[in-house]
């Protein structure tokens, strides 16, 4: 590090951190998790895996008056076969909750995709590097470095031209949100600057994001994550994963989403819950899945390859879901005055489709994460929403 200046070096530890639920050493450092240790044996495949490890709105967040920072990671790269490799993974830095300064970090090891429907991968390691940071503002400051959100990261060491010191604790709520590749932020192209990330900024809540890529499937193990983590405030968005992966039929699905909802609720047995329900996806709204990958037209798109006229025999889609989310959560509110309901077109419907169309036909760009981010704000942060202060 080449400062004027004397530089002190600090281990990342876990009091350093915010939105995990674990941390694990390793050979480098420390990795943090999304998911805790018992959760992580029972994971089935190699998708969530690899999801749970990559640290959507995952921050360091500590207190310095220095100008310069460097932090030296491990990154884990994802690349698919066939395809050109995508940007290194962006660290934001915030002083007093305003980005103040962007990072990358090249290198590293990279996993190589080679069957996109399996997800089966091949693991070549490479070298650590350094996210640096300099001409931050002088004098007494918060500072978060939110780590990439689509990038394992492990957390080597910590470099400062001053001290450093642990954050107090916020005073905010905590707020807890469990989703699929959107809420994990597929497509954003910076970690705050994926749609939770955003509506927890207007918010002003502490974000823990357990958005999963491809994942998002009524697992129970995720479900006892989420009653034994901290929260205030708890959202689960459910509904997209299971019909496109062709999970479950509609005879599964109900007492899933009830046996999902009733772990939740033996360790959160009053906070605001709310059920969110697929945003608009027309590939998908009538149409079961699975979802396969469609290259015709030259750049990677899904198709539904369900048969429409299989819904009567409990194939799910879309429409479906919604509609059975929406009677599951009238039905139990009647005994849960804290459980609500949200219908996922009015965070992303027909109007937001045609200004800000999906490029894959599944996940938003950046534009359109913001335009979720702010309708979730409005309608779960906002006056009468279930999320508003004095609730949780």
């Amino acid at each position: 590090m080449n400062t004027e200046h004397d530089t002190i070096t600090t281990p990342v530890t876990a009091d350093l951190l915010r939105g995990f639920l674990d941390v694990e050493e390793t050979a480098h450092g420390l990795l943090p998790h999304r998911l805790p240790a018992r959760a992580r044996r029972q994971i089935p495949d190699d998708r969530l895996s690899v999801a749970e490890a990559q640290p959507s709105g995952v921050r360091l967040v500590f207190r310095t008056r220095a100008t310069t920072i460097e932090l030296d990671t491990l990154p884990t790269k994802r690349v698919y076969r066939g395809f050109p490799a995508p940007a290194d993974g962006v660290y934001d830095l915030l002083v007093d909750g305003r980005l103040a300064a962007r990072a990358t970090v090249a290198g590293g090891n990279v996993r190589t995709i080679t069957d996109m429907v399996t997800q089966s991968s091949e693991l070549s390691e490479g070298p650590s590097g350094t996210a640096r940071f300099v001409g931050l503002p002088e004098g007494d400051k918060a500072v978060e470095i939110w780590l990439p959100h689509t990038e394992i990261t492990e957390l080597i060491a910590l470099r400062t031209d001053a001290p450093i010191e642990k954050a107090p604790d916020s005073g905010r709520r905590v707020w807890l949100h469990h989703g699929s590749s959107i809420s994990h932020g597929s497509n954003a192209t910076r970690p705050t600057a994926i749609w939770p990330a955003l509506a927890a900024a207007q918010g002003q809540v502490e974000l823990v994001n357990l958005g999963f890529g491809g994942s998002a499937l009524l697992d129970p193990f995720t479900a006892r994550a989420m009653r034994d983590a901290p929260a205030d405030l708890i959202s689960v968005k459910i509904g997209i994963n299971v019909v496109n992966s062709d999970v479950m039929r509609l005879r599964a699905f109900i007492p899933a989403v009830h046996g999902f909802l009733d772990t939740i609720r033996e360790g959160h047995p009053t906070a605001p819950l709310l059920v969110v329900s697929p945003l608009l996806c027309p590939v998908q709204e009538d149409t079961p899945g699975p979802l396969a990958p469609d290259f015709d037209k030259g750049t990677l798109r899904f198709r539904a390859t369900g048969d429409p006229a299989e819904r009567a025999a409990g194939r799910l889609t879309l429409s479906i879901i919604r509609d059975e989310l929406a009677r599951i959560v009238e039905q139990r509110a009647a005994d849960d005055p804290n459980l609500h309901y949200l219908d996922g077109r009015d965070l992303y419907g027909e109007k937001d489709y045609a200004e800000f169309p999906l490029p894959d036909e599944v996940h938003p760009d950046p534009a359109g994460h913001r335009r979720i981010g702010e309708n979730f704000g409005r309608l779960a942060f906002g006056e009468g929403g279930p999320f508003a202060t004095g609730n949780g």
